[in-house]
């Protein structure tokens, strides 16, 4: 049965469009010309044809370290190890993965300038610069890595990169032992001095996503939410003419994705508030407007990455759990004391054993991103296949504030350009940012070197 029956190509800029909606498409077959698509395992090419799939890049960044005895992997080979306890949340996708270890962070480290190893960890996390210690206007950092990117091939989607995290980004103050607050709270940086304000609203994120551009979306979402009316509503009738015009798998692919933005929309109306509680809030800055559960606040801003990438609404896109040196408490988990507090464990037993579970829940909430990339189906593979997803911190052992051997894991295949299954051992103190360019690469945005690179990871080619 033919799959495709279109005689022309289908834009990838194709819109279903309503009163107060834009909806962007997935990545389907009818987007393709007849050559064949970019295969998962099959290709060893470090870019996608023009027929097949784009390559995304996302970075998920979590502050204070990890536990390392329970993040790194042991075993004889790259392909014979026990995957650490940290990371068994994700050990359905072991095959998908890559745990890369001997990674360094050389502009997080003092350089003389004392304490304040926090900021410069998150600072430097994706520009590899060593920001210059400052909480007044002579803010001076590095351009992140994203940002490289979104310049590049930013003009090929609707929306050049994609900022996220659970806490907001400040404007300014002293934040870590003589570091503005603009260092603690973003890595992402458009220019030295120019850091990206996140998004912490998912509802917000969802509007930029699926909104008008036509300057009044917010007006169309408060009237969408007083008539209980999905954006999918809106743009019915596009939908039903487009997917008369489809094939068979391009439907079935269809029709899962409008599914899943309905999902999302039902969880959004669904989701508790903090403004709407008055007792019981913790007792760390949040906010105001966002899920009151951070464990669904974190699912939901996960999939709004996942929908940006799958509807090729931008190739690039960052998230932060928590803002660098976050005391957040997790009594979710029945841990008393906050983050940052226990990762000074000083060797305490009971406080590691702490510190390893909270490592162990965030890897569990990285697990709902891949599982969501994993079970989108696209070109001869998933959209996991044509993502790199960085997840790590720019700490390792964060008792002693370290910024050698860090925890780093890189999800999917890049294209099909990554081997994956695999923990890497680079040298010791190999640049972070040799990582990057490798990645840059990959996305269609290669540099001869980024900021103190001197090379790239060769052990990732398949």
């Amino acid at each position: 049965m033919n799959s495709q029956p279109r005689t022309e190509p289908l834009s990838r800029r194709t819109m279903l469009r309503g009163i107060g909606a834009a909806i962007a498409l997935p990545w389907l077959e009818a987007m393709s010309g007849p050559s064949p698509l970019i295969s998962s395992v099959a290709s060893a090419a470090v870019t996608p044809t023009a027929d097949g799939p784009p390559v995304r890049m996302g970075f998920l960044y979590v502050p204070n370290g990890m536990h390392m005895p329970d993040w790194k992997p042991r075993g004889p080979s790259e392909t014979k190890f026990e995957l650490p306890k940290i990371l068994q949340p994700l050990k359905a996708h072991r095959k998908q993965m890559n745990v890369i270890t001997g990674l360094a962070l050389d502009g997080a480290k003092a350089h003389g300038d004392g304490g304040g190893d926090h900021a410069r960890s998150v600072a430097a996390f994706l520009t590899g610069a060593h920001p210059r210690k400052t909480h007044g206007s002579e803010i001076r950092n590095g351009i992140s890595v994203d940002q490289v990117a979104a310049e590049r091939i930013g003009h090929l989607t609707r929306l050049k990169s994609l900022e996220l995290g659970t806490e907001d980004s400040a404007l300014g103050g002293d934040c870590d032992t003589g570091y503005s607050c603009l260092y603690t709270s973003n890595i992402s940086w458009r220019t030295e001095t120019s850091p990206l304000g996140k998004e912490v609203d998912p509802a917000a994120v969802f509007e930029r996503l699926f909104g008008t551009d036509r300057g009044h979306g917010t007006k169309a979402m408060a009237a969408r939410e007083k008539r209980r009316k999905s954006i999918l509503d809106f743009v019915l009738s596009d939908a039903k003419k487009l997917s008369g015009d489809l094939g068979v798998n391009d439907r079935r692919k269809f029709d899962e994705y409008l599914y899943a933005v309905r999902d999302i929309e039902r969880r959004l109306q669904k989701t508790d508030k903090l403004e709407q509680r008055e007792q019981g809030v913790p007792d760390y800055p949040r906010p105001v407007g966002v899920p009151e559960n951070y464990g669904e606040h974190v699912r939901l801003l996960l999939d709004m990455m996942a929908l940006a990438f799958q509807t090729d609404s931008t190739r690039v896109s960052s998230f932060m759990f928590a803002n660098a040196g976050s005391n957040r408490s997790y009594r979710n988990l029945s841990i008393s004391g906050g983050h940052h507090n226990i990762s000074h464990h000083g060797n305490a037993h009971d406080k590691q054993q702490k510190i390893s579970r909270i490592n162990q829940y965030h890897a569990s909430l990285v697990t709902h991103l891949i599982d969501r990339l994993a079970g989108i189906r696209e070109g001869n593979g998933t959209l996991l296949d044509n993502c790199m997803i960085v997840y790590g911190s720019g700490i390792s052992d964060g008792n002693r504030h370290s910024h050698t051997d860090l925890p780093i894991a890189l999800f999917g295949g890049g294209g099909g350009s990554i081997k994956t299954g695999r923990h890497i051992r680079v040298r010791t103190g190999t640049p972070l940012t040799n990582l990057y360019r490798s990645m840059l690469e990959r996305v269609g945005a290669p540099v001869e070197k980024f900021s103190d690179s001197n090379g790239v990871i060769r052990e990732l080619k398949s």
